[in-house]
């Protein structure tokens, strides 16, 4: 008869509570404004077009160029770099599907939605949304899979009605027939759903931490799984640390908004985040309550239309999630911090915190823990790496012909 492993440390059974809660990761959740949420055969599209090179204005920029699978669908840098330099980390696409809004700012409030807004910034792919259609309408695998889920592609071969390199913004698409803007905006709405089909099955994988919490739901906790300090971690993060305020259920946040007064990086301007985010929400006409939503009487849709943004969001920032935090490092919205020392570092002392108006976090305060505790934590934040999604998943579809980006395995 095999003995059960005996628990490493004491806890107290709200952090039972606390980590129960947090494992497992269920499905996403329903996406009633996209229609081809749970569609195979747009996953499929959405697969080709993450890993499409050809939808930037240079043809050499894909989504998997920030957010490389063989990084945990992060880029590894500060701030994003590709057509040119951006202001934030890029965020990891894993398990995005489980949040209310996208970007560090709110600019978006789904994942379609956040998957349109890259191909035609300026600093991010640089394309437009007529090249982006054109290209698919072009390109026969990439064609056959819209009009399997879109019906037949509009004839967008005349070049005078569809000027190439038009975008919200250029003479171009102001000097264009509404009628036709409005055809273009409908079939690129199906591509930025057709992208979000695929994200969705990024799920996060199964951690240590998960696998503890299981065999703690099945009677048998084994610390072993976790190791004794990440199971004393757990206990300071649900416990002293005060992580939980803002890290907690499955994605390990809370998925709004907070200003942590963390300094500009390099003596920048400081940003105003959700301040800034909000206009360009309500501007976008690919919000969950705008016109190319599929649902926008749905809840989500009511729960954009009636956010409201007052002076107390300027300088906040999306909080993350934490899941697989150990495989995405630079840290914080502006990349401040290399790894995960340094941020246990700062919540540890909050020297760094540079206090900009009176909105500010109070909540926060100064840890004051020992090296060994930081350890600690640090350990546990290391449990929550989950195991990669697949192989098919992580690689370009074959018959795109583009070959693997994991270069850095």
């Amino acid at each position: 008869m095999a003995l059960l492993c005996q628990p490493s440390v004491d806890l107290d059974p709200a952090v039972i509570a606390f980590a129960r809660a947090a494992s497992p990761v269920p499905p996403p959740p329903a996406e009633p404004t996209n229609a081809l949420a749970d569609n195979p055969t747009a996953a499929t599209l959405g697969h080709m077009l993450f890993f499409d090179p050809a939808l930037s204005g240079r043809r050499d920029t894909s989504c998997a160029t920030c957010h490389d699978p063989a990084l945990a669908f992060t880029d590894g840098r500060a701030v994003a770099e590709a057509a040119g330099s951006g202001s934030f980390n890029t965020p990891t696409v894993l398990g995005a599907a489980h949040h209310r809004w996208l970007f560090w700012d709110g600019r978006a409030d789904s994942l379609w939605s956040q998957a349109l807004g890259p191909i035609e910034n300026p600093i991010e792919m640089d394309g437009s949304r007529l090249d982006a259609v054109r290209h698919v309408a072009e390109t026969p695998p990439l064609r056959s899979l819209y009009e399997s889920i879109a019906g037949p592609m509009p004839d967008i071969s005349d070049t005078v009605r569809f000027p190439s390199g038009a975008r919200p913004g250029t003479s171009s698409w102001e000097a264009m027939h509404p009628a036709d803007r409005q055809t273009i905006d409908t079939a690129f709405a199906t591509l930025g759903k057709a992208i979000a089909a695929y994200e969705r099955l990024l799920q996060p994988g199964e951690s240590d931490f998960d696998r503890w919490v299981a065999a703690v739901n099945a009677g048998t906790r084994d610390d072993d799984i976790l190791g004794e300090p990440a199971v004393r971690g757990l206990a300071l993060f649900a416990g002293a640390a005060g992580c939980r305020q803002c890290h907690f259920g499955p994605t390990l946040s809370d998925l709004e908004f907070h200003d942590l007064s963390l300094p500009p990086a390099d003596d920048a301007t400081p940003h105003p985040g959700r301040g800034a985010g909000y206009p360009l929400l309500r501007a976008s006409a690919f919000r969950a309550d705008g016109p190319h939503s599929d649902a926008p009487e749905s809840r989500k849709a009511r729960r954009t239309a009636a956010i409201r943004i007052g002076t107390e969001h300027w300088g906040a920032f999306k909080t993350p999630s934490l899941r697989n935090v150990a495989a995405t490092p630079p840290y914080m919205h502006a990349g401040n911090f290399e790894t995960l020392t340094d941020v246990l570092t700062f919540y540890n002392t909050l020297e760094q915190q540079v206090r900009r108006h009176h909105h500010a976090e109070d909540v926060l305060r100064p840890l004051d823990f020992s090296p060994a505790q930081l350890a600690d934590l640090e350990a546990f934040l290391s449990a929550l790496t989950g195991d990669p999604p697949s192989t098919l998943l992580r690689s370009p579809p074959p018959e795109t012909g583009i070959q693997n980006p994991e270069t850095h395995e």
